[in-house]
């Protein structure tokens, strides 16, 4: 019996010495299978305050369990968006905050900005433009605009003591046709002699190097007008339209991006999407522009393009009424007013300008209501914009309605509107540590 247990305990080991590498492999396998099990499981979670949270992705979730789902960001009427097509990073987060700007920010105004017209020839270079709807200024209308609502606003104080910014309140605009100082060189001089008076006559500007001080300016000229003082062009922030991260003067992440529109004294009304027959309209000079060039030469032909060098054909916003797309192309600079008239007209911008610091980039999501195209890719641009699904464009062009207010200027300055955003921008700078005085 001892020897027949034996040779049963022999063909067991003979039998596990031939199975043992197969018995291996299935414990690999079944590892592997949990794994796979565990990972896809894990997909069906959101991690939350350090907590995870399961949901079915499949089944419709109800209003409880909305904010696994979506983003909390809202549009102007009150209306919660999925993350995919809400134009703000945050709608709640940057809310909460702007109400705390309202209730808070300072602004000292330096008083060259109060006095009277005949107190010096160069007065009309501080004081606030009379007329700032007369459609000569143009481009410049925002550079006014800014400094008339800050100067009626509640955000100024007569404190210095407890201003958060300081504002200077010189026009480039009005220096630029002021016959006295008109040159680029001319302007530069006064721009840092009144800048060396301020920090003489008051202790402010010292205290933080000039830091806690800003001006605002949306022509081209401007981005030269600190170039002769160092420590208004490394240290003062610039408000301008001409944000180019890509210009020598302008430093991307002191200086604010201004949204530069036209004078416009009335909300215009959208034309809906299947109103819109032709995809795309451009129209302005091609100068001084190598990507301008290159459009009118590959697209003019094109049935679905109208573009034009120079004006239109029609008139300038019926080309904005009747189009999908409305395109930006860098010029001289790399910003223009097509981009607020696109929006206005409910008009998806295509912008075709390198190196432009969008404002209010940090709020707004830009891809959710405009496309961005390298200036190298206006070869491909038919294919780019057709190869967009007609949903991404509904969720652009109803974007447009939402942000459309943050781009507009009005003679009593509404919330949410151009003003109060640049002022927005203003605000995430502060907390600066100043010296005593």
């Amino acid at each position: 019996m001892g020897f027949c247990a034996f040779r049963k305990s022999f063909k067991l080991l003979k039998w596990w010495g031939f199975l043992r590498p197969f018995s291996v492999m299935l414990i690999v396998v079944v590892m592997v299978g949990v794994l796979l099990m565990v990972q896809t499981k894990m997909k069906n979670f959101i991690h939350k305050n350090g907590v995870f949270v399961q949901f079915d992705v499949q089944e419709k979730v109800g209003m409880k369990n909305l904010e696994l789902l979506k983003v909390k960001n809202r549009s102007n009427k009150g209306e919660i968006l999925p993350t995919s097509v809400s134009p703000y990073y945050d709608w709640e987060l940057f809310a909460a905050d702007y109400e705390e700007m309202m209730k808070t920010l300072k602004i000292f105004v330096y008083p060259d900005a109060f006095m009277s017209n005949k107190f010096s020839t160069f007065s009309s270079i501080f004081l606030p433009h009379t007329n700032p709807f007369d459609p000569k200024l143009g481009n410049y209308f925002s550079e006014h605009m800014f400094k008339i609502a800050l100067l009626g606003s509640s955000f100024v104080t007569k404190k210095p003591e407890e201003a958060h910014f300081y504002f200077m309140p010189f026009s480039i605009n009005i220096m630029r046709n002021h016959p006295r100082v008109h040159s680029a060189s001319a302007i530069e001089d006064f721009v840092a002699g009144y800048t060396d008076r301020v920090s003489s006559e008051f202790s402010f500007w010292n205290a933080s190097g000039g830091a806690d001080h800003f001006y605002v300016y949306c022509h081209s000229i401007g981005r030269d007008a600190a170039s002769k003082h160092q420590k208004l062009h490394h240290n003062s922030i610039q408000v301008t339209c001409s944000s180019s991260y890509f210009q020598r003067l302008y430093i991307a992440h002191k200086d604010i991006g201004l949204p530069q529109v036209w004078p416009r004294q009335h909300e215009e009304v959208l034309n809906p999407p299947d109103a819109r027959h032709k995809l795309v309209f451009f129209a302005g000079r091609v100068q001084n522009s190598l990507a301008r060039r290159d459009l009118l030469e590959l697209w003019k032909n094109d049935s679905s393009f109208d573009i034009f060098s120079g004006s239109s054909s029609f008139p300038y916003k019926e080309g904005f009424r009747r189009s999908r797309y409305c395109l930006h192309v860098k010029g001289y600079e790399v910003n223009t007013a097509r981009v607020s008239d696109a929006i206005q007209h409910g008009c998806v911008p295509v912008l075709i300008s390198n190196y432009y610091d969008l404002p209010l980039a940090n709020i707004l999501d830009w891809s959710k209501f405009s496309i961005i195209i390298n200036e190298r890719d206006v070869p491909h641009l038919k294919k780019i914009l057709l190869s967009v699904s007609k949903r991404t464009y509904l969720n652009m062009y109803k974007n447009l309605g939402i942000v459309r207010k943050h781009f507009a200027w009005y003679s009593s300055p509404k919330k949410y509107d151009s003003f109060h955003m640049t002022v927005y921008q203003l605000w995430l700078k502060r907390g600066l540590h100043r010296v005593d005085w």
